[in-house]
């Protein structure tokens, strides 16, 4: 990354987004989740362009470098999806990310409750945000996760 590189972050309704954002999400997270994670699963699961659902997404030099989505749901709302892209890694987005996704959650649901699927290896990083276990470790598309959610 050259020192002329600009991030700049975008919480995006869904109805905001246009054809070419949306195929960069999805390209970034089938890259990762599907073929990096070598998981097969439906990772276009009907929930990214529905209801209040909205999107966030850091962009480094016109390319997706972090992503996350949020779903809303009549009790709670949920981050998921919580990526950064390989190229953007050691740049301690992810951190950045989460930061972004509580504070669109504040923004836009502040008496909401906030929770997340995370991947069980990434608790204390989800520790560190705020975030405390409600569940035991089980199986989700054949990688441990842990439910978790903002102690409020």
């Amino acid at each position: 990354m050259t020192g002329s590189s600009s991030l700049h972050w975008q919480d995006y309704h869904h109805s905001e987004l246009n054809t070419a954002q949306l195929y960069a999400i999805l390209a970034l997270r089938s890259e990762v989740f599907v073929v990096e994670q070598t998981c097969v699963y439906q990772d276009i699961d009907g929930q990214d362009l529905t209801g209040e659902n909205r999107h966030i997404i850091a962009w480094l030099d016109g390319k997706i470098a972090a992503y996350a989505r949020i779903l809303r749901s009549d009790d709670e709302v949920a981050i998921g999806r919580v990526i950064v892209a390989p190229s953007a890694r050691g740049l301690k987005l992810g951190y950045q990310l989460m930061e972004q996704a509580l504070i669109s959650c504040q923004k836009h649901w502040p008496d909401a409750r906030v929770a997340i699927s995370a991947q069980a290896h990434l608790q204390g990083f989800y520790g560190r945000l705020g975030f405390v276990a409600y569940t035991e470790i089980y199986d989700e598309d054949g990688i441990a996760h842990v439910g978790m959610e903002l102690n409020s």
